[in-house]
């Protein structure tokens, strides 16, 4: 590879991707560009511990760390057009940036609330200034509405909450989550919010946002009038992949994102894509897949990078989804896929404090999750893997009043 290796995006995915090719012997140039002016961070804490007062940003290494490995690190630096042709990268300014592996680990972009207002007071969430913006408002508002309740937007309710915040969440649909975790381990663990004392208002329609030049409420289709002096708006996010739409590479038709081969190399030979931004076929689960969460980020930037620069040592990349989420002091874990004929809660219930729910089609378990029951989740996690049957994990869990009658999802 005499151009080198670059990858866009410096986030947790591209930066994996930069040290585990340095790290399996690659001796080319490596360059992480990054659009943001800050060096790569974890971004779960945003949602959570960062939003207190003292919460501090966890960076993931030091500009002399990035040195020691040879890595050149291009911050504050946007990348406009992707040229496969040149085997060139056209920055914002004109710039031209040659490689010969490329790795897209530009990650997603928080979706806007359509025909809002330009009102102060209306925000979103996906960096570290979002969350410092979040955090000046949070220590002056009263009253914040959060407007979708999946994992970013839950994980601020709770924070908003503990910092002495009255909360409410709006959520579209009848049950939130049913995509992350299915209709009935979504309707269990939503049900936190209220028994913490946050209202959460499901199949909410919103007429208008109010105000003169910043937020003061939230008009729903019934009339009602929520006050609000902060306006979270979490209702997902898209493939951050503009800047790839002239350059003839393979977007999902549905949300953008690249599609790659089970090595995770795109359409265009050579270029490889990593994180969120990644549809891919998981031999793990025998299913395509786009993943944002923490983990899938860290594994594929980590396969990607040794795939993009080292040929010899390519292989696909499988996985058993996980991802974590902390709301209200609570630990809620999944593991595997929602996608399941029938969920049973082995142990626990949806109504207490710690629960195991298990998720099965045919006889082979495909899917857990639980609450407060850390001990538990990775265990069920490698029973998944190993395609074990939905009997394994009940003998595993040994419920105290034997299996259940499953809850159909």
């Amino acid at each position: 590879m005499a151009g080198g290796l670059v990858i866009v995006g410096a986030s947790l995915s591209g930066l994996r991707a930069a040290q585990a090719a340095r790290r399996e012997g690659y001796e080319g140039e490596i360059t992480l560009i990054g659009d943001e002016s800050h060096l790569p961070y974890d971004r779960p804490p945003l949602s959570k511990a960062y939003l207190a007062e003292d919460g501090q940003p966890d960076y993931y290494a030091t500009e002399e760390e990035f040195a020691a490995q040879s890595i050149a690190l291009r911050l504050s630096t946007r990348v406009a057009e992707l040229d496969p042709d040149a085997r060139e990268l056209v920055l914002s300014d004109g710039e031209r940036v040659a490689f010969d592996g490329l790795i897209v680990a530009t990650g997603a972009s928080p979706r806007r609330l359509p025909g809002a207002p330009e009102l102060d007071g209306i925000v979103t969430l996906r960096t570290l200034d979002d969350a410092l913006a979040i955090r000046e408002r949070l220590r002056a508002a009263l009253d914040v509405v959060i407007i979708g309740a999946g994992f970013i937007g839950s994980e601020i309710a709770s924070s908003a909450h503990e910092l002495g915040a009255r909360v409410t969440i709006l959520e579209a649909a009848p049950v939130p989550l049913v995509r992350a975790v299915g209709e009935v381990v979504g309707a269990a663990i939503s049900s936190l919010h209220e028994r913490n004392g946050v209202r959460l208002v499901c199949g909410a329609k919103i007429d208008a946002l109010l105000g003169e030049d910043r937020i003061e409420a939230v008009e729903l289709a019934g009339g009602e009038k929520i006050p609000a002096d902060l306006v979270v708006v979490g209702i997902g996010a898209a493939p951050a992949t503009a800047w790839l739409a002239s350059s003839g590479i393979e977007l999902h038709p549905i949300d953008g994102g690249v599609v790659c081969d089970a090595y995770l190399q795109s359409s265009i030979p050579g270029v490889y894509a990593a994180g969120d931004v990644t549809h891919w076929p998981n031999g793990a689960m025998d299913i395509t897949m786009r993943l944002e969460n923490w983990t899938s980020a860290a594994d594929q930037g980590t396969r990607a990078g040794i795939n993009a620069a080292l040929p010899d040592k390519r292989a696909p990349f499988e996985t058993v989804p996980y991802f974590w989420s902390d709301w209200y002091k609570s630990r809620i874990q999944f593991v595997g896929s929602a996608a399941a004929e029938s969920v049973s809660f082995v142990s626990g219930g949806p109504d207490e404090d710690r629960f195991v729910a298990l998720y099965r089609t045919g006889d082979r378990l495909v899917g857990a999750a639980t609450l407060n029951e850390q001990r538990k989740i990775m265990k069920l996690r490698r029973l998944i893997h190993q395609r074990a049957p939905y009997a394994d994990a009940l003998a595993l869990l040994e419920p105290a009043d034997g299996d259940v009658a499953p809850v159909r999802a």
